[in-house]
């Protein structure tokens, strides 16, 4: 006759919640967490926004620096930077523009405004008007240009 072990009697685990001092410590953390982290991540998009019109107006200067090299000046402010998309009429005639074009599509600045293209005699102005549309401005209404990138 086998004799069986007998194991120790398992106890029962006991139940145990938080008390409410713990509960309070947890929400008071997420609290102060919340406070100092939201306030952070809700001012990216502008911050965002700032950059993304930077990487377009380099990519824009790029692209017209090509166009330059095709065709030995940049466009005039007339033919603005649809002469970018679309071969310009008008003076100075485009001679060798490339019929791929020097971008598929036109940009608008992170705002839903058009960049903003000036001929000089030699070079070129262009900038956005930044978050308000209009001239001037500071922080996120500050006009972003070129030259100062």
């Amino acid at each position: 006759m086998k004799h069986r072990h007998r194991c120790k009697q398992q106890r029962k685990p006991v139940a145990r919640g938080f008390t409410l001092i713990e509960i309070l410590v947890v929400v008071v953390i997420l609290g102060i967490l919340g406070a100092v982290v939201v306030p952070q991540i809700m001012g990216r998009p502008d911050t965002a926004r700032i950059q993304a019109a930077q990487t377009d107006l380099r990519s824009l200067a790029s692209a017209l620096d090509v166009y330059r090299l095709d065709n030995f000046q940049y466009p005039s402010s007339e033919q603005g930077l649809e002469a970018l998309v679309e071969r310009p009429s008008g003076f100075p005639e485009p001679k060798n523009w490339n019929p791929d074009g020097y971008i598929k599509k036109l940009p608008t600045d992170p705002w839903g405004s058009p960049y903003i293209y000036e001929r000089n005699d030699t070079n070129f102005t262009l900038y956005s008007l930044g978050a308000d549309g209009q001239d001037g401005g500071d922080g996120l209404n500050a006009d972003i240009r070129l030259a100062d990138l």
